[in-house]
């Protein structure tokens, strides 16, 4: 589904009107907005696929959680292009219309959802599998979980501020996530050599 995803965004890449830097500066802001998504999305499917590599089973519960999940990251690609779409014809790359205070603020807003989602799942399937189960311990204590939502709630509000301090909010998450959960990548580790 995230390779879908992240498909659709591609799709919504439009090539530059004309053969000149000068045209390819006025896709930048696209281009720029769509390497953030597309970070954030890869940093879903690798956290995610780690996190269900050390499930064991899964009920009703987990699966809606997931469905949740999908459902907030499905957003992405429309905001991904609401972001970068204003300003078009103008003789700046990067117009005032571009990263506009309302659709940062939105972006934000579906970004901290996509990680209370996340969290979410993570909390359905520790309920399952058990506080002493495996991925209880690997996940322990979550401190990138924990400042990623103040960060993105932060961002929200400054979007009507600073909408370049929001964006710079918005990739520093990305930041903190972009090497994949060392707690999951570790214990999948020891799962395979012990196998």
């Amino acid at each position: 589904m995230i390779a879908i995803l992240i498909t659709i965004m591609v799709l919504e890449l439009r090539q530059p009107t004309g053969s000149s830097w000068a045209d390819l500066g006025h896709v930048i802001p696209r281009v720029l907005i769509y390497l953030l998504s597309f970070a954030f999305l890869g940093i879903y499917w690798n956290n995610h696929h780690h996190m269900l590599a050390l499930t064991d089973r899964i009920n009703g519960k987990v699966l809606w959680a997931n469905l949740h999940l999908l459902f907030w990251l499905s957003l992405v690609p429309f905001l991904t292009l609401w972001v970068s779409e204003g300003g078009e014809g103008g003789s700046l790359p990067i117009h005032h219309e571009h990263f506009a205070e309302v659709p940062m603020a939105v972006y934000g807003i579906v970004l901290l959802a996509a990680a209370i989602a996340y969290f979410i799942l993570k909390t359905a399937i520790v309920n399952e599998m058990g506080s002493e189960s495996e991925i209880a311990q690997a996940l322990g204590d979550d401190f990138k979980g924990k400042i990623s939502p103040m960060l993105y709630a932060a961002g929200i509000i400054l979007a009507f501020i600073n909408r370049w301090v929001s964006l710079g909010l918005y990739v520093s998450v990305a930041l903190i996530w972009v090497v994949p959960d060392q707690r999951l990548e570790s214990r999948i580790a020891s799962r395979t050599e012990s196998s």
